[in-house]
């Protein structure tokens, strides 16, 4: 997956087999930036099917608790924002309730209408499993859906949903690849980025030229950036040919460009950069640039036991993978 036409046995870029999810499925992406390749595991679709409706019909169930919920919580697993920001919202007096100003607090049933900025929204509540998956993005996209220059964004590749709105777990940055997780659930999304939780994050990287020991050390004893001290947790070689060099670096956090400005520190170049874990979940060896793996529901209910969630109850029938 270099740039360059001859591959180094070593390639960092191939995540360990070990790691990747087993049962996740491929699903079809909207607009997808390599339609040959997204459509190499895409499932079956029935006649007349519209990207206007949820493709995998998890949108059906129509099953609802009587227990009512925290509307920010509630909001916020519905991938509408975090908590925080719902919290924010109601106190800004820009949620209603049946047609009454939401106050911070309040719980609502599945009857009750909800809209945010004026506009209706569909509740996801707890019994409802969240949907987890694994996008290898490819250089060239951004993490944002609002960004002035309309550059290529990642979530024009997700699986439509009618319920909430895909998050995406961290960001990266416009010509870093690799592994980026995306959820419905915002409270999810949240824990996953939390720094209280410690998640690893692990880059493959190449860089240009020789990086001497010193400038190895240094990167992980730490190093004084802009926004505060950054360090390394591990830095391994992993081989290279010419003037090309490949390391595998992690670390505990998700700054902006940190990783680069780091080796940019200690006068090294980083001409490619490409995540390849993130926590629990590694890039898959067999995703291609630009697909879309979606988590089982057993794996996800992994993750969410992982994070003292609750374990809600499925709410989509069971779906054997197609066969590539």
């Amino acid at each position: 997956m270099a740039t360059s036409k001859r591959r180094s046995t070593a390639d960092p870029s191939r995540s360990p087999r070990s790691t990747a999810p087993v049962a996740a499925r491929r699903l079809p992406p909207e607009a997808s930036p390599e339609p040959s390749a997204a459509a190499a595991g895409a499932p079956r679709r029935s006649a007349g099917h519209s990207h206007a409706g949820d493709s995998s019909g998890r949108g059906r169930h129509q099953d609802a608790p009587v227990k009512p919920e925290r509307l920010h919580k509630l909001l916020a697993q519905s991938g509408i924002g975090s908590r925080r920001e719902m919290e924010e919202l109601i106190v800004a007096g820009r949620i209603n309730v049946n047609g009454e100003p939401a106050h911070v607090g309040q719980t609502v049933s599945p009857g009750d209408r909800v809209k945010v900025n004026g506009k209706l929204v569909n509740l996801r509540f707890s019994n409802r499993l969240p949907r987890v998956v694994i996008y290898h993005k490819p250089d060239g996209e951004i993490v944002s859906r609002n960004d002035p220059e309309h550059r290529p964004n990642v979530f024009t590749a997700m699986p439509r949903i009618s319920v909430g709105r895909w998050v995406a777990v961290g960001r990266l940055d416009f010509n870093t690849s690799g592994l980026l997780l995306l959820t419905t659930s915002g409270e999810l999304a949240n824990r996953l980025m939390h720094p209280r939780y410690q998640l690893i994050r692990e880059y493959a990287v190449r860089i240009l030229g020789e990086l001497p020991d010193e400038s190895r050390q240094r990167l992980l004893d730490g190093i004084d950036l802009d926004d505060g001290p950054a360090k390394f947790a591990s830095f391994q070689e992993a081989g290279g040919e010419g003037a090309n060099r490949w390391y595998r670096v992690s670390l505990f956090e998700g700054r902006n460009r940190e990783v680069r400005r780091m080796f940019e520190a200690v006068g090294v170049v980083v001409s490619r950069l490409m995540r390849v874990r993130y926590g629990p979940i590694a890039l898959p060896p067999g995703l291609k640039r630009g697909q879309v793996l979606e988590l089982s529901e057993a794996e996800v209910r992994r993750l969410l036991a992982g994070f003292d969630m609750e374990n809600p109850e499925p709410d989509r029938p069971s779906r054997r993978p197609r066969e590539r």
